[in-house]
């Protein structure tokens, strides 16, 4: 199975809106793999963002990615990072459309509730980056016969 990091902003956290977003990935069939509370600081944001440090925007990146403790999860399924991309909708939460996480919980496009990797190169930076090797677990829920077809599990 594939796996993607996913990280729940500041702006998740502190509207409360974790469970509703948790249980949006648990209902679609995703698999948790690792999951922790952690506070980011500038030196691993920098790392994370290394993309963006040059742009104008940063600086409140920065202190919007820092305003409270995130939610980092590892999340595995078929195809994960696209279905998860798929989920979360567009960057600008006022572009996403309805039905997606940002599209239903997002006003903002700085704002927008949550991060999820864009590609398996990513992913895997990403998930190091975030969770040490024994914190990520590699397991099969009994339901998983009830979400892919044993085709799609081979």
């Amino acid at each position: 199975m594939e796996k993607t990091l996913v990280i729940f902003k500041p702006s998740a956290i502190e509207r409360g809106l974790v469970g509703n977003i948790l249980t949006r990935f648990q209902q679609k069939g995703l698999v948790i793999t690792g999951m922790k509370m952690m506070q980011l600081n500038e030196a691993i944001l920098r790392e994370h963002y290394s993309h963006l440090v040059e742009k104008s925007f940063f600086p409140l990146l920065l202190k919007s990615m820092m305003a409270s403790p995130v939610i980092v999860l590892c999340l595995a399924g078929k195809d994960a990072i696209n279905v998860v991309r798929l989920m979360t909708g567009a960057t600008n939460g006022r572009e996403a459309l309805p039905g997606t996480i940002r599209g239903d919980f997002a006003s903002s496009n700085q704002e927008n509730i949550i991060h999820a990797s864009s590609s398996p190169e990513d992913a895997e930076a990403e998930i190091a980056r975030f969770f040490a090797p024994g914190e990520i677990f590699d397991w099969t829920p009994a339901n998983t016969p009830f979400i892919y077809s044993s085709l799609e599990l081979n």
